[in-house]
């Protein structure tokens, strides 16, 4: 077999396995422009004549726009919470290697490899002292336990910088909060964007910690406002998809835009390494 026949075969293989992929979203979005009655008599062909009362009725509550933006506050504050955190601790962890740090280091480890699930009750009784639960803030709270991931993977690319630089810097009496604010920061700007685009997509998707820690309907986020579409239109499923398509419509540019981020972060680890 020449090299253009297996180049064919493969992409060929590809493009069907896009297409089996693809199957579902398709299904998702095609019937999203359906009253119920044409979805089950045909729910895989195209609509004759769009429908497009789902996306008004859906597009004029007021209570998608409402949790989009209780959504988008808590991502913006728990992606940057992590992150600041997660490279704190990275930086301190490499600079100073004690022996403490490296029991710590073996502590974090172990918080990283218990599920989360495992750990609800007592996080959730602990808001409750604190009067936290049903509130954005507490729900900020839960999430800054990304930090261990954060830290992880950032740990991992500081360990490539050239550390003469940050010698250097301490020579000319910088301290360590400045030398992490102006030399170490700018330089690991890469994995920070990789970690905060992965982060982002978990925080945004989430539907285990919100459904725990929130019950007023104003402070739902999206994942909850289309969980709960399956309470209010328990036979519309047209209007169930519509509402999906919606929440799903700014993570699917969010990533788009920043693919590249991902893998022009991981590569820059790695080939500094």
């Amino acid at each position: 077999m020449t090299r253009t026949v297996r180049r064919a075969a493969l992409s060929l293989g590809m493009i069907l396995l896009a297409c089996l992929v693809a199957i579902p979203l398709y299904y998702v979005v095609v019937n999203t422009f359906k009253t119920q009655g044409d979805m089950v008599a045909a729910p895989l062909t195209p609509p004759s004549e769009p429908f497009l009362g789902n996306y008004q009725q859906v597009l004029t509550d007021p209570r998608i726009y409402r949790s989009f933006v209780n959504t988008f506050l808590v991502t913006a504050a728990a992606v940057l919470l992590q992150l600041l955190v997660g490279a704190l601790a990275a930086y301190a962890m490499v600079v100073r290697t004690t022996r403490l740090n490296r029991v710590i280091g073996g502590l974090l480890l172990l918080g990283f490899i218990v599920p989360g699930q495992s750990t609800l009750i007592p996080l959730y009784r602990t808001l409750v002292g604190f009067q936290l639960v049903d509130t954005l803030t507490g729900l900020v709270i839960m999430y800054l336990g990304g930090s261990i991931f954060c830290y992880f993977l950032i740990q991992g690319y500081i360990r490539t910088l050239p550390f003469e630089i940050v010698e250097a810097a301490r020579l000319d009496g910088a301290g360590a909060f400045q030398i992490f604010w102006r030399i170490v920061l700018p330089l690991i700007k890469p994995i920070l964007v990789t970690v905060g685009v992965f982060q982002t997509m978990w925080v945004w998707n989430d539907f285990l910690l919100p459904t725990v820690m929130i019950s007023t309907p104003e402070k739902r986020t999206v994942v909850l406002q289309v969980y709960n579409a399956v309470s209010e239109f328990t036979t519309d499923w047209p209007m169930f998809m519509t509402v999906s398509v919606v929440a799903l419509i700014p993570m699917v540019v969010f990533f788009v835009f920043t693919q590249r981020h991902i893998v022009n972060g991981l590569l820059a680890g790695g080939v500094k390494g």
